[in-house]
């Protein structure tokens, strides 16, 4: 399989990129090459695609379903009790149309934690995305129900060769408030045993972090070092609530922590991401959309311009500049995930997005990523190529309206069952 990208923008030039089978073959002017499709490019830049570093893809059925609540009277309340009457074939509707929005916003990996994974598993394979797909684990502290989500746990991963290799298997321990400790150890080793990532959400809450100072003396992110729960193989979602202590803890880790400005606006965490600490430590950050039950969308472009602004309007004008708010999206995730991307150069993965340069929102185009972090949006994508492979043309998802119908119907069964 092969794609020739004709004249689209790179480094302020026009050039042309063939992309052989899942990889960038060649770069350069006017590359006379036959190849099985070829792309206009003409008013186009092309940049890396996207990677969402946390999201409960699913989570569309709870799209402004409760919103404007405190985060825990929103989860036991709204959230968790309606969880219970979800389906494999629900929450594949749900994270189909999820990799849609996703598509559409120039995302072509995300880091997901819900029910059913096995239907996560199965949208992202038919949309043709990369995904970490975690098997979401609450045991609420009961030794029964842990040895369940144990021997589940252990069911996927025998089962999960059946996916194609852009779809990978990793553990999701929800958080140390609904995890006991013999399971987040299990899964440490787990997946250390097993080379898997992990995904966790932490210190996101000032209840959190008063309830583990309570109960084991120390912030999370201590008992978590305690345990061996930290390592390179971790992401970890929100981290607002830290110490210098804790930052330095998850430096000396390699932890990732995946930085969610949307949602944590929205549930009102009442602190700021401290993302200058988290720099000046070495910690590699990126950016997640969060479920759209508290975003609500799963646009990038909304995310980095939100991180940025939020960025500048606590600390200073000069805080979290477009380009490394961009990298947060892009390369940062391409490292956390270990994947060889998030740059547009001979031999890496041909994971890509066309962004238009002829709409309103993009002219003029003093500096490509300031208008990427600050005023385009998700209609500013054209094209966007997944592993050699094209998941939209000219702003047009293959099946997307069977994809919409499809979940309306699913929706309507969610809603008469309650």
């Amino acid at each position: 399989m092969s794609i020739l990208i004709k004249n689209t923008r790179l480094k302020n030039s026009e050039t042309d990129i063939l992309i052989i089978d899942d990889r960038i073959k060649e770069i350069g002017c006017d590359i006379h090459k036959s190849a099985d499709t070829v792309v206009d490019g003409r008013d186009t830049a092309v940049i890396p695609s996207f990677i969402n570093a946390h999201s409960h893809s699913a989570m569309t059925y709870f799209r402004g379903y409760g919103d404007d609540m405190n985060l825990m009277e929103w989860l036991q309340t709204k959230i968790w009790p309606n969880e219970t009457r979800l389906t494999e074939e629900l929450v594949y509707l749900g994270a189909r149309l999820a990799c849609l929005e996703m598509i559409r916003s120039g995302i072509t990996f995300f880091n997901d934690m819900y029910w059913y994974p096995k239907g996560v598993a199965r949208a992202v394979d038919e949309m043709g995305m990369r995904s970490a797909v975690n098997a979401v684990f609450i045991d609420m502290f009961d030794l029964e129900r842990a040895k369940e989500q144990i021997a589940g746990n252990k069911r996927l991963f025998e089962e999960f060769n059946q996916y194609s290799n852009k779809v990978f298997m990793a553990l999701g321990p929800h958080a140390i408030y609904t995890v006991s400790e013999h399971s987040l150890k299990w899964a440490a080793d787990f997946a250390k045993s097993n080379d898997l990532m992990l995904q966790i959400h932490l210190s996101e809450t000032e209840q959190e972090v008063k309830d583990c100072q309570s109960t084991h003396g120390v912030s999370p992110i201590k008992y978590l070092d305690n345990i061996g729960f930290l390592s390179n193989k971790v992401v970890a979602a929100h981290c607002i609530y830290v110490s210098n202590e804790d930052i330095q803890i998850l430096a000396g880790n390699g932890v990732h922590v995946a930085y969610n400005p949307i949602s944590n606006m929205k549930l009102s965490v009442n602190k700021q991401f401290p993302y200058p600490e988290f720099v000046d430590a070495g910690v590699n950050i990126c950016l997640g959309t969060d479920g759209v039950s508290s975003n609500n969308n799963h646009s990038m472009f909304d995310t980095m311009k939100t991180a940025a602004l939020l960025q500048k309007h606590h600390n200073d004008p000069t805080c979290l500049p477009a380009r490394a708010c961009f990298d947060m999206a892009t390369v940062n995730g391409y490292d956390c995930f270990d994947l060889d991307g998030g740059v547009i150069s001979k031999g890496k993965l041909a994971d890509l997005a066309l962004i238009r340069l002829d709409v309103p929102e993009m002219i003029p185009c003093h500096d490509l990523y300031s208008n990427l972090v600050y005023s385009a949006n998700s209609h500013c994508v054209d094209t966007v190529i997944c592993g050699g492979d094209i998941l939209m043309h000219k702003g047009q998802v293959r099946n997307e309206s069977v994809i919409m119908d499809e979940f309306k119907t699913g929706l309507n069964s969610f809603l008469s069952t309650d």
